[in-house]
């Protein structure tokens, strides 16, 4: 049996159908089992021992430059791929108009929500097999209902995502996975895989709505600091280079870690004591690692999209993910020190 699965991004979304994958690989052994993603978030499922084959789009890159002649041999490879092997199913847990032509480009039985399910109700016209799903779910949930509908299988009764195994024992990054930093330097990503007492300060997010504020992120580092604790601030743009970097000057012996790749990080967050962060995929990636994780929501809502700890006993009741805040009322620093103070 051969299974495709369309998820494309962003990060926290091609997080959130890891376990669909897991429940996949589960109930068919021996399926080969390949995903779709985008470039920027490819290093995830190749994390997970159950994807076959990870096949790279670049669809935001592509947009950048639609008429150049690079771009559209990229499209012609990218298509000739999908279209060489055929697929028993062909999933595509996104549900958009651009993931539902995607699919289409496979050979096989297109599945994916109905049209009262799905995120844009036309993506629903070009699967084969559609399925109701509530949107009330968390994306998890979804995810993991789709695929076993889907596919003719019970639903499992707890979440794994499947990668924590993946990263654990490790020391270093391979020679592929040195970071070049500005002005041409390179060095090696992983910066605290064996120390096991950091605590990762997620600031960054792709919306300014839904950053906490920087004083209540001085007065966290600080109290953490004065716990042992040395605080590790990632950021990949200038911006967030500027700001992890100011925090990271008021805050005892912390350090503003350069632009990583996404598995460096990956293993940073496994090493981790603890991870903090703002509503950002890198949280929901700690957060599947097995990592303790809060998350701070400012401005959205944790309910359908909030960090979700896996557990295959069923139960996420007593694992290390916990989301606070709501759109409008952010925590307060005491609230997520008291919710810390457990793990630290």
């Amino acid at each position: 049996m051969r299974i495709l699965l369309i998820k494309t991004s962003s990060l926290g979304d091609v997080v959130h159908n890891l376990p669909a994958a897991t429940d996949l690989r589960a109930a068919y052994p021996e399926a080969v089992i390949d995903w779709v993603v985008e470039e920027t978030f490819a290093a995830i499922p190749r994390l997970h021992p159950g994807i076959d084959q990870v096949i790279p789009v670049a669809l935001r890159r592509w947009r950048k430059t639609p008429l150049a002649a690079a771009t559209w041999r990229e499209v012609a490879a990218f298509r000739r791929t999908l279209a060489a092997q055929a697929y028993d199913l062909i999933i595509d847990t996104q549900g958009l108009l651009k993931s539902a032509l995607l699919a289409r480009l496979a050979q096989g039985l297109h599945c994916g929500y109905d049209a009262a399910s799905a995120r844009e109700t036309l993506a629903a016209r070009f699967y084969e097999r559609t399925c109701s799903v509530p949107k009330t779910l968390h994306a998890i949930a979804r995810n993991r209902q789709l695929a076993a509908l889907a596919a003719g299988y019970p639903l499992p009764a707890g979440v794994d995502y499947g990668i924590a195994a993946a990263l654990q024992g490790a020391e270093k990054v391979g020679a592929g996975e040195t970071t070049a930093l500005q002005g041409g330097r390179a060095r090696n990503a992983l910066l605290a895989v064996a120390d096991g007492n950091t605590a990762l300060l997620l600031t960054a997010t792709s919306r300014s709505d839904k950053l906490w504020p920087e004083d209540r992120w001085i007065a966290l580092g600080q109290a953490l600091s004065q716990r042992g604790l040395t605080c590790l601030l990632p950021a990949g743009t200038a911006a967030e280079r500027a700001r992890a970097a100011r925090l990271a000057a008021a805050i005892p012996a912390a350090r503003a870690l350069p632009p990583l790749s996404l598995r460096a990080l990956a293993q940073e967050l496994a090493a981790a004591r603890i991870v903090i962060g703002v509503d950002t995929g890198l949280v929901h990636l700690a957060a599947a690692l097995g990592r303790p994780t809060l998350a701070l929501f400012c401005a959205s809502e944790p309910t359908l999209t909030g960090v979700l700890a896996g557990s295959q006993s069923g139960t996420a009741t007593d694992a290390p993910a916990i989301n606070l805040g709501h759109r409008g009322a952010p925590p307060t620093v005491a609230e997520v020190l008291a919710h810390a103070e457990a793990w630290l």
